[in-house]
């Protein structure tokens, strides 16, 4: 999807008269004034406003009165997690500061989504101001290229700062914890507005316009958050590259965004070492055909970078003298950002999320999922380079007027498995949301969780997970150490935000360990075999969602349409193929099991690896764990499984493989032909916290396999090796691909 060419914008916009009203246009409203006056592509000395200037807003909308709130939580759910659910919902307000508001139930929002998209959008679209009104809400003209608010016009970054600066100027936006540098720093709205609109003239200064595209290759610093905005406030189309990726997979990226300019810092910092990044960059840039006109480069004191004279830019030298800019106006449609993802060719997939879809979608999220009110603390433990922290870290929370946390740091080993508690009870975060894999790394640390007795956990409301399958005992040990409800929730790069979720601001729905609860307002979720017909409730089947997905996912992949289709459209056609294996219950609830990849074929029968792995974690030595399908002569594939133990755990390794074996034949029975397991030291994972199956699969059945980009330390696969060899597998271990 190639960028659209700027357009001359107007200092004012004028009354557009409203058509007659069509039946396919009942739900658009008329176009409105301006808000906030758009702007052309470059600004002039006169027109830029001063450091400390506030962007003109128009007149506040009239609070709505609302009735009074009655909880709804089942009757069926246990008397104390009833209590944790009704209090979680309810943000646990003092005696008679109840916020009135009227009783919603999930099946009604769902089914209202719907059954009218463009109503239940379009409602939803009023906590988002807007420059121009949008002629339609959901355009269905050219499917299945849907697209979201069509004719209207917004800025994301005013969105996101600007307009709360009068209500909420010093409040705190953004907070940045980093346990490696030792070090906190803290920006209100009003600071932070100031500090995008800085660098987005710094952006401006170097060539940068509407429409052009800017690779951010950072740490996790707040500048990286200033450039993500910095570049929304201008138009520009940025592309996040978790930083430290190596050379060659960042060169892939330049070439498929073509970068006007790459944002970067000399290094980023893990547990114990200090991570260069601008020879990572330098390298790419020779790799690459296309080559970017500028680097602009945040010099961090722990590792200065040497700077290549007339292409690379200082960040505080730049800044130091950069003029303020103002927020661009953009249509809804237009590419807010290009995020890579891993392809089965090996060449990236360029995600694209537009802007205005992606507001009203998050924005209501943050309310509605997440059961936050503005001005609270949320925090997401994940990175900017993934789409959960592009979603949860920047966007959203900052949309809704909450207070972010930006954390460089890990769950353990920074100082120890106690650094989220003492994160959670300093910056008195309401809702927490991170990764399973980060639980388990916890729990196995501290099985105990002695350490959360250490900390004032009273203002912390709720846990919600996702990224990874959230295994039974984990979900179990979570809730009974931290006494909050725990939430699974289920979405993808490609959604941008959650599909399956017990949406807390809606109604608490009992919690089924397993399950991610039920479809989100505006996801139509099914369960179907290989012929796309509806499986029984129970059967398990491919997960896929009906088109028109709702605002906020992906349109399409950059400069990629015909690959868009392909990937994602043909193989069940009229439905979203999200590539996970699961079934849904008679009630409606999703589980999911695997990646259709890591169904395993055992002498005919489907099984899910997911359904094992549930049956290994339960076993009170094992920390983590997973579970591949290996080749066999006679039954084709059988299931092998890698187990982590939790510390301190001094047993026989061999007396721990049996009792899990023969844990699977009582749960799942003789068909799981589940014989072979091996203990390994850890599990080799992405940096976003992913198991890889796929490759410890591959190694298992002495194949060729390429080295995952986004592994977090390549030297596991090795180990992981050599435990397979002793279990009579990994007989070849040819070396990965670079």
């Amino acid at each position: 999807m190639a960028a659209k060419k700027a357009k001359p914008t107007r200092k004012k916009v004028a009354k557009k008269k409203a058509a007659p009203p069509r039946a396919a246009k009942k739900a658009a409203p008329k176009k409105t004034k301006a808000r906030v006056r758009p702007t052309a592509k470059r600004a002039t000395a006169k027109s830029r406003p001063k450091a400390n200037a506030a962007v003109k807003k128009a007149p506040k909308r009239p609070a709505a009165s609302r009735p009074a709130l009655k909880l709804h939580v089942p009757r069926a759910e246990a008397p104390g997690k009833r209590a944790m659910l009704e209090q979680a919902l309810a943000g646990t307000p003092k005696e008679g500061q109840r916020v009135a508001e009227a009783r919603r139930t999930h099946a009604d929002e769902h089914a209202r989504s719907l059954a009218d998209p463009a109503g239940f959008w379009g409602e939803a679209a009023s906590g988002i101001d807007w420059i121009l009104r949008w002629d339609k809400v959901l355009d269905d003209s050219n499917p299945p290229f849907y697209r979201w608010f069509r004719g209207g016009v917004l800025n994301t970054c005013y969105n996101a700062l600007d307009r709360h600066v009068g209500s909420r100027g010093d409040q705190l936006a953004l907070i940045y914890d980093s346990p490696v540098t030792n070090s906190v720093r803290q920006f209100t709205y009003r600071q932070l507005r100031d500090e995008v609109a800085r660098f987005a003239g710094v952006l401006v200064s170097e060539g940068v316009v509407k429409g052009d595209r800017v690779i951010i290759y950072m740490p996790m610093v707040p500048e990286a958050v200033v450039a993500m905005l910095a570049c929304t406030r201008i138009g520009a189309v940025h592309s996040v590259v978790f930083g430290g990726f190596a050379a060659a997979e960042l060169a892939t990226r330049i070439n498929d965004a073509t970068p006007k300019v790459i944002v970067s810092a000399s290094c980023g910092i893990e547990v114990g070492r200090i991570v260069p990044y601008k020879p990572l960059l330098d390298a790419a840039i020779m790799l690459a055909t296309h080559k970017p006109e500028r680097c602009i480069v945040l010099q961090r004191p722990m590792a200065r970078a040497e700077l290549i004279p007339g292409r690379d830019v200082d960040w505080h030298e730049a800044i130091a003298c950069a003029a303020p800019h103002e927020c661009v106006s953009m249509q809804a449609t237009d590419p807010l950002y290009i995020l890579y993802t891993s392809g089965t060719t090996g060449e990236p997939k360029g995600i694209v999320r537009d802007n205005g879809g992606h507001a009203v979608a998050l924005h209501w999220s943050m309310k509605n999922i997440y059961g936050l009110a503005p001005g609270e603390v949320f925090w997401t433990a994940s990175d900017v380079g993934w789409v959960v922290g592009h979603s949860y870290i920047v966007y959203a929370p900052l949309l809704y007027g909450c207070t972010t946390l930006l954390y460089e740091g890990k769950p353990v080993g920074t100082p120890d498995a106690g650094a989220f508690w003492r994160v959670i009870a300093q910056h008195k975060v309401r809702v927490l949301f991170t990764a399973p894999t980060a639980f388990r790394a916890i729990r196995r640390d501290d099985p105990e969780g002695k350490l959360i007795r250490n900390y004032d956990l009273s203002n912390f409301r709720a846990l919600f997970l996702a990224g990874e399958r959230l295994d039974p005992p984990t979900l179990a040990w979570a809730e009974q150490q931290l006494k909050v409800p725990v939430i699974d929730h289920w979405w993808q790069t490609e959604t941008g935000w959650p599909i399956c979720a017990n949406c807390m601001g809606i109604e608490a729905l009992p919690v089924r360990p397993g399950s991610p609860t039920k479809a989100v307002p505006g996801w139509d979720v099914r369960v179907v075999d290989e012929g796309c017909h509806e499986t029984k409730r129970g059967d398990i089947g491919a997960l896929v969602c009906k088109l028109p997905l709702p605002p906020g996912s992906l349109p399409t992949l950059w400069n990629a349409d015909e690959r868009y289709v392909r990937s994602y459209l043909t193989t069940y056609p009229g439905y979203y193929q999200t590539g996970d294996a699961g079934f849904m219950d008679e009630d409606g609830y999703v589980f999911v099991m695997a990646r259709t990849d890591d169904v395993i074929n055992v002498a005919g029968h489907r099984l899910s690896t997911g359904a094992m792995e549930e049956v290994l974690a339960a076993h009170p030595d094992v920390a983590e764990c997973a579970v591949i399908g290996v080749a066999d002569e006679l039954k084709g594939q059988i299931p092998l499984g890698l187990l982590v133990l939790k510390a301190g755990v001094q047993r026989d390794h061999a007396d721990v493989v049996k009792e899990v074996v023969e844990m699977v034949r009582e749960r799942i029975g003789p068909v799981a032909a589940f014989k072979t397991a091996t203990v390994v030291k850890r599990l080799p994972k992405t940096r976003s916290g992913k198991i890889l199956r796929g490759t410890m699969q591959k190694i298992a059945d002495g194949l060729e396999y390429r080295m995952p980009a986004t592994i977090d330390d390549p030297a596991i696969l090795s180990e992981i090796g050599e435990s397979l060899g002793r279990v009579g597998y990994a007989a070849a271990r040819p070396s990965a691909s670079l």
